[in-house]
């Protein structure tokens, strides 16, 4: 794009943008009174002079590398059609290597996440373990061994009723 067009396409924008705001600060000022309007206007404002030097920042920055990719092509005496060409390689080979890429990280990710199952498996023996120690050494039963001495009760409770059944017999008998 030529100089002058940029130029004039950021002209163009930043008026717009300008006009726009004036605008709309005009709304909020018949709105919201004099106060309200003051505000907004040196926020629109302060809008306006960044979205300007945006534009003049970006349209300098345009022209210096349009002009460092000319110079560029000339010295090394390549077309335009060429560095097209060029381009497009260069993407595709990069789109390539973006694909292994992906599939090696999926890969390595999938191998992690089977590696961390296994070791909380490990991890989680080895509280379990530790924990068991723990009660054990200050003598608290644990979960599974009050369920066993529950079953061991009920069973003793169910011997006492038959002997108690088996002497009433006898008695009456």
């Amino acid at each position: 794009m030529k100089t002058k067009t940029i130029k004039k396409k950021a002209r163009r924008a930043g008026a717009s943008v300008r006009k726009t705001a004036e605008r709309q600060g005009a709304r909020m000022g018949a709105a919201a009174g004099a106060a309200a309007s003051a505000a907004a206007g040196s926020t629109g404002e302060a809008l306006r002079d960044t979205w300007h030097s945006t534009l003049v920042a970006l349209t300098t920055a345009e022209q210096e590398v349009e002009k460092q990719i000319r110079q560029l092509l000339k010295r090394n005496r390549i077309q335009p059609r060429d560095a097209a060409d060029l381009l497009r390689q260069l993407g595709s080979r990069a789109e390539v290597e973006r694909r292994k890429a992906m599939k090696e990280l999926d890969s390595r990710l999938g191998s992690l996440q089977s590696r961390m199952k296994k070791e909380r498996k490990v991890v989680g023996r080895a509280v379990g373990e530790a924990v068991s120690g723990a009660l054990a050494s200050l003598n608290i039963p644990s979960r599974r061994e009050v369920t066993d001495l529950t079953k061991k009760v009920e069973e003793l409770g169910a011997k006492i009723d038959s002997f108690r059944k088996r002497t009433v017999r006898r008695v009456r008998g």
